[in-house]
């Protein structure tokens, strides 16, 4: 049995301020500042610290230095996972990412809020909130999504969006807040003229 402190979901709870998470953050950055020394190029020594600190990692994860979370081992990661600079995840509510997800540059998944309430927040009250992204999922430069979002399979999110709420599957979804712009369809593999070979299934 862990000896991991829970983080409940969807309610207030006493986030900040409490030695138990504060510890579990310390082992994490900890880890992320030997991920980020490494030479970018050293591909074995990055998959043995990702393997220490993620809580589930698929067949082909690559993660670009620099990488920063939160506790590591609340992040789940589907098989062929590429994200690109500057990726920041705070998982205390729990982070998944499905099959063949692409992420951009300078990106932010967060599942923390704090209370609205001031008295609240100065105590460090939060909540925490999971975020699900689905399969085949493109998240453009620049973008975050925040607590308790879903984003469902093949959708691409465009750049620079904050995505405040769920997004559906097979769509264009972009904006602040991130809205749905338009449906996925096969003209969008007509988009450009085609050059040399396409390793398209």
């Amino acid at each position: 049995m862990s000896d991991r402190p829970i983080i409940p979901l969807n309610c207030f709870f006493q986030g900040c301020y409490n030695p138990a998470y504060e510890e579990e953050i310390k082992k994490a950055k900890a880890k992320c500042h030997k991920y980020n020394q490494l030479c970018p190029n050293d591909v074995t020594a990055q998959q043995e610290i990702l393997n220490s600190l993620l809580g589930k990692m698929g067949k082909n994860t690559i993660i670009t230095p620099p990488f920063w979370c939160d506790y590591g081992y609340h992040i789940t990661v589907g098989d062929n996972f590429y994200s690109n600079h500057n990726l920041i995840i705070q998982d205390g509510g729990g982070v998944s990412f499905g099959d063949n997800v692409f992420i951009a540059p300078n990106c932010c998944f967060t599942t923390a809020e704090h209370a609205i309430d001031p008295d609240m927040r100065k105590a460090g009250v939060e909540i925490a909130k999971p975020i699900k992204i689905g399969n085949n999922v493109w998240i453009g430069a620049g973008c975050t999504v925040l607590a308790g979002v879903e984003i469902g399979d093949n959708t691409v999110i465009g750049a620079g969006s904050i995505v405040t709420r769920s997004i559906p599957s097979n769509v264009v979804a972009v904006g602040v807040p991130c809205r749905v712009m338009r449906e996925i369809t096969p003209k969008d593999k007509e988009a450009y003229p085609i050059y040399g070979e396409l390793l398209i299934e």
